[in-house]
């Protein structure tokens, strides 16, 4: 007979709030074990009891087997004392002491609840908060640790003898589902109209979702209370519905994301590959990046203006499914605009006054409901570039979790840039990047961003003895970290170093041999205090030396220069020695007093910071192309230059691939410590050569796309040949840019380099902050004084 054997296990991870008390619960007894299982701010801690094998069955595989949601990360077990007795119970949580444990993010609504919500005979049929221990709300929820819904938002919801009977039966798919509720204990909705300018009143005497299906069929603008915050709806396939709320929102030529009804919808819009169906059907439901159909009738062109992409999620709660209808319903939208509630730079409005006052200029309309949302978390944005996931923002589905580190570091915090900001906290082998953040333009960002540190403090149990900024002395982030440094160390990391930090990373990389970092952005502060953003530094988490940039030209007028992409059409023009003659598209769409003023402020120098950025020239080359003259969102000229390229194999003869664009670059001699200078000045003539011999729009794009890459590749091999480097980080957010990422990853590995690329972090600002995390970690708490600290970058902000 086999000895009795009492052990103690404790599980890391993600391990509260998906089902996993439950899971070992039926283990356990499944193995005629004794014990009990219970959440700490450490983990899920279990005792089991019994005969040594069936206490050796229970911990083999208790990661292996764990629920669809968990992420387990370390299983830890000891002997203890045994103590007899029989049975097995889940007891009450135990509180205090740090927390170690991980929040799982919100997931999408599984097929069993969606089976329910459809079910006639089902007490939960068309009950808008329905869920399981597989689904529904998490991280958004979540007030405290451990998790227990009297730590959760729905704490204010009793539950009434039903639900309380099945969170109570450990055969049920809702035991312990701590957001569990039904129509008669839970969450209420309400449809509120009265927009633009009324008095919001309540539409009482009808079903607040059949209302809000009419609504948006006759064209109104809702908004809608989803997990994260509040969306603003409208039928995407109604022109004027679409124009108006782009009016509304101040959004410019920004496109829109859609919301299908299911997957065939999105496949008739767009091109859908198996990386692109598993992104848009699976647990986390971010908006995915899609190529569009051509000619394929569906969003009205409102939604994406000249955009060859088209944002599309599909629903991802009870309550966008019932939007959508249930079958027998009426007929409704079949497809919606959903955006962000909020204006343009603004944070996503989460609390009903808020959204009363701050949308009722936006919408006619809303659809709430009486659960609060304590962590604010907009949608996340993906793409696929050559097979894998590209996060373009990371928030919903992705936060709050952890990131593995290459090297332990000690308890910190960074917070990132002042663009697309996330901040980051990191200890041990762990970092957590928050959710999306916003732009720090805007005061209510800024709140938004003390809340989500304190917030994310709080979840991880991290209190931080370091801190990292960038080093642009006008960033409000950087701002806020010496404001409350209060007597902490802080690190300021220059800007592009952060970016293939992050990089390294989040690729497990050590450190330990520094790699060929190709950093193209629109703006980053640099150590002469220039605007950088066309570098090819040689980094690793402790520093850097700048081998190679872009020829330095004027950025006249700062912001100025990013809305107007004609003013850096002919600031590099004028660097290049081209006259600004009138049938130049730049020269053309420059207003005659404002071309005469422009003209004396290059000659002269005024509030004309200089620039290296490559964001930059690919807003000169889209203007001078005659593509975008002016830019309404960030990055627009760009992305319409990337579009138009994509065009260009379709234009008979254009050869994308064997293009006679080319910089020209400035080598320094053998010995001196100068970078390489890579000036555009030939590209530029060529370009200008092309208008005049009327070559297509597209394919000048696609040539000047052909012409960067062989840029990147030609400095890669120098950079090797010189220093015997062999791996290649891009990162920025030019590499967001799929063509160009794609490309450029293909003619290095063809050369013989590793190439790494983000995957889990976004290469925009949205992942600098895990960057600076790495490098304040490698150098410590000591930071050496920064050149150039004093000088004020001429206002501007933009980064691409």
């Amino acid at each position: 007979m086999d000895s009795v054997q009492r052990r103690r296990v404790t599980v890391q991870g993600v391990v509260q709030g998906v089902g996993f008390r439950p899971y070992v619960y039926a283990r356990a007894t499944g193995l005629g074990l004794a014990g009990h299982v219970t959440n700490t701010p450490e983990g899920v801690v279990t005792e089991v009891e019994g005969a040594a094998a069936a206490v050796s069955a229970f911990c083999e595989r208790l990661a292996a087997d764990a629920p669809p949601l968990a992420v387990v990360d370390a299983v830890d077990h000891c002997e203890v004392p045994v103590l007899g007795g029989a049975g097995f119970a889940i007891i009450a949580s135990r509180s205090g002491g740090p927390a170690r444990t991980l929040i799982s993010p919100d997931t999408a609504t599984c097929a069993a609840c969606l089976a329910e919500l459809a079910d006639p005979a089902d007490r939960r049929h068309r009950h808008p908060f329905i869920t399981c221990t597989h689904c529904g709300p998490r991280f958004t929820i979540v007030t405290g640790l451990p998790y227990d819904r009297a730590q959760t938002t729905m704490a204010g919801f009793p539950m009434c003898p039903d639900c309380a009977r099945e969170y109570a039966d450990p055969a049920d798919r809702r035991f312990h589902a701590q957001p569990v509720a039904c129509p008669a204990c839970g969450p209420r909705l309400r449809l509120l109209v009265g927009g633009g300018g009324r008095v919001p009143y309540e539409l009482t005497g009808t079903d607040p979702v059949a209302g809000a299906r009419r609504m948006l069929a006759r064209g109104a603008i809702l908004a809608v209370k989803g997990l994260g915050g509040y969306h603003l709806a409208c039928d995407a396939t109604r022109p004027g519905a679409v124009a108006e709320l782009r009016r509304r929102k101040a959004r410019g030529d920004k496109p829109f994301a859609v919301m299908a009804r299911d997957l065939a919808e999105a496949e008739r819009l767009a091109h859908v590959g198996p990386e692109e169906r598993e992104l848009l059907t699976g647990s986390v439901r971010p908006i995915v990046l899609l190529r569009r159909r051509a000619g394929v009738p569906g969003p009205a062109e409102e939604v994406a203006p000249r955009s060859p992409d088209l944002g599309v999620v599909l629903p991802y709660t009870p309550l966008h499914h019932l939007l959508f209808g249930l079958p027998g319903d009426p007929p409704g939208p079949e497809l919606l605009v959903m955006t962000s509630g909020n204006l343009a730079g603004e944070p996503i409005v989460t609390e009903e006054d808020e959204a009363l006052e701050r949308l009722a200029g936006l919408a006619d309309g809303w659809l709430t409901h009486d659960r609060p949302i304590h962590v604010p978390c907009d949608d996340s944005v993906v793409r696929v570039c050559d097979g894998a996931e590209l996060l373009v923002r990371r928030s919903r589905g992705y936060a709050p979790l952890p990131l593995p580190l290459p090297f332990a570091v000690p308890a910190t915090l960074a917070t990132g840039g002042d663009l697309k900001n996330a901040l980051c906290l990191g200890e041990g082998r762990r970092a957590w990047l928050s959710a999306h953040i916003g732009d720090m333009d805007d005061l209510a960002t800024q709140i938004a961003f003390e809340r989500a540190e304190r917030q994310l403090e709080s979840v991880t149990g991290v209190s931080p003895v370091l801190l990292a900024a960038d080093r642009h002395p006008g960033y409000r982030s950087g701002r806020w970290a010496a404001r409350n440094a209060a007597g902490r160390p802080l690190v300021r990391v220059q800007h592009h170093h952060a970016h293939i930090a992050a990089a390294l990373a989040e690729h497990g990389l050590d450190g330990g041999r520094r790699v060929i970092g190709v950093a193209f952005d629109g703006t980053g502060y640099g150590d002469d205090g220039a605007v950088w953003g066309g570098e090819v530094l040689l980094a690793d988490y402790a520093g850097y030396t700048r081998f190679a940039h872009l020829a330095y030209v004027p950025l006249p007028g700062g912001d100025a220069a990013v809305h107007r992409p004609y003013r850096m059409a002919l600031s590099h023009l004028r660097a290049a020695g081209i006259p600004w003659d009138p049938d130049l598209p730049c020269t053309s769409s420059c207003p005659e007093e404002e071309l005469r003023v422009l003209s004396q402020q290059l000659e002269r120098g005024l509030n004309c910071v200089a620039t290296s950025s490559m964001g930059r020239l690919f807003d000169a080359v889209s203007s001078l192309a005659g593509i975008c003259q002016y830019s309404g969102y960030e990055a627009q000229a760009a992305m319409e230059l990337e579009s138009a390229a994509l065009r260009a194999a379709e234009l008979p003869g254009s050869s994308p691939g064997r293009l006679p664009y080319a910089f020209d670059l400035n080598r320094p001699a053998p010995g001196h410590e100068a970078p390489v200078t890579a000036d555009p000045a030939p590209l530029l003539a060529s370009v200008v050569a092309d208008l005049r011999a009327r070559v297509d729009p597209s394919v000048i794009a696609a040539r000047f796309h052909a012409a960067t890459t062989g840029l990147v590749a030609e400095l890669c091999v120098l950079a090797r040949e010189r220093h015997a480097l062999d791996t290649v980080v891009l990162t920025g957010g030019v590499f967001a840019n799929t063509l160009l990422s794609s490309a450029c990853a293909r003619v290095l590995r063809e050369r013989g380099f590793t190439v790494l690329r983000h995957r889990q972090v976004p290469p925009n600002d949205g992942g600098l902050a895990l960057g600076q995390l790495m490098v304040a970690a490698a150098r410590g708490a000591t930071d050496p004084p920064q050149r150039g600290e004093a000088h004020v970058l001429g206002g501007t902000r933009q980064s691409a």
